[in-house]
């Protein structure tokens, strides 16, 4: 699989490169630093925290 390491932009082969999707350890820790010092975000909260989160009953209960 061939793209391109997402902090300095030089091609990456996923066969040949062992800190694949970067081109080597100093783009991976830069991305890891930009993690920790909150430079990215998520964007949309991964689940939508107005619906409460109601416990799934089993069946045998439901049987009453």
């Amino acid at each position: 699989m061939k793209w391109v390491c997402p902090i300095c932009r030089k091609p990456v082969d996923s066969q040949t490169h062992a800190d694949f999707p970067f081109c080597c350890e100093r783009c991976r820790l830069l991305d890891l630093g930009n993690w920790a010092s909150e430079k990215y975000k998520i964007s949309e909260p991964v689940m939508d925290e107005s619906i409460p989160e109601a416990p799934e009953r089993n069946a045998e209960e439901n049987d009453d």
